[in-house]
């Protein structure tokens, strides 16, 4: 059922998908479909969720580097975008964009609960940064700047966009994760000398 309603979905989006087309796709009756789930909103919750699972995995699987937090930053971001370099469908899903790419979501319970999943995946990262040194409002600041670092150079692979640069998406990311660091530790030098960031 979850197959079919990622077809329908992928083709309509959430505003164009009905449960009367993903049950047909999936051989079932509309009434079957809503014993499961009580809106087609629901049945996208429980795809992202899925998603959302698969990347808290990959992420968790990401090695750990008890002593050098600045590869522990890199491990875990690389295991987000590389998750998302392999499952396009999955960033399209995530974020939407299985339909166009105006601002959207589903019920204002599911978008946080989801929106929880998805922090969660990329909470590693901003832990990494407090272990490098950065207080607590600027690991946050420099997590989100990583992210749509990320976010944006997947985009431009996921379209092909990139290809007009003749760049590779994955090591622009290496690139900007390794100057992060560096900010990082010029920002940890300051401090230990006493200036200000």
């Amino acid at each position: 059922m979850l197959d079919a309603a990622r077809s329908v979905f992928s083709e309509a989006g959430i505003e164009g998908a009905t449960i009367r087309e993903i049950a047909k796709r999936a051989g079932y009756t509309p009434g079957a479909i809503y014993s499961y789930f009580e809106s087609k909103e629901a049945v996208y919750a429980a795809l992202l969720d899925e998603s959302l699972m698969r990347l808290q995995a990959a992420v968790a699987d990401a090695r750990v580097f008890k002593a050098k937090p600045e590869k522990t930053l890199l491990s875990k971001a690389l295991a987000w975008f590389d998750f998302y370099a392999a499952n396009p469908r999955d960033l399209d899903l995530g974020f939407y964009l299985v339909h166009g790419m105006r601002p959207r979501g589903l019920t204002s319970e599911l978008d946080h609960e989801l929106n929880d999943r998805l922090y969660d995946a990329l909470r590693p990262c901003e832990d990494a940064l407090l272990a490098m040194g950065l207080d607590a409002k600027r690991a946050l600041r420099e997590n989100t700047a990583l992210f749509a670092q990320g976010v944006g150079l997947l985009l431009m692979q996921h379209t092909g966009r990139i290809r007009m640069f003749r760049q590779s998406a994955e090591l622009l990311f290496r690139t900007y994760v390794a100057q992060l660091v560096a900010r990082c530790e010029t920002v940890d030098r300051r401090d230990q000398i006493g200036g200000t960031v």
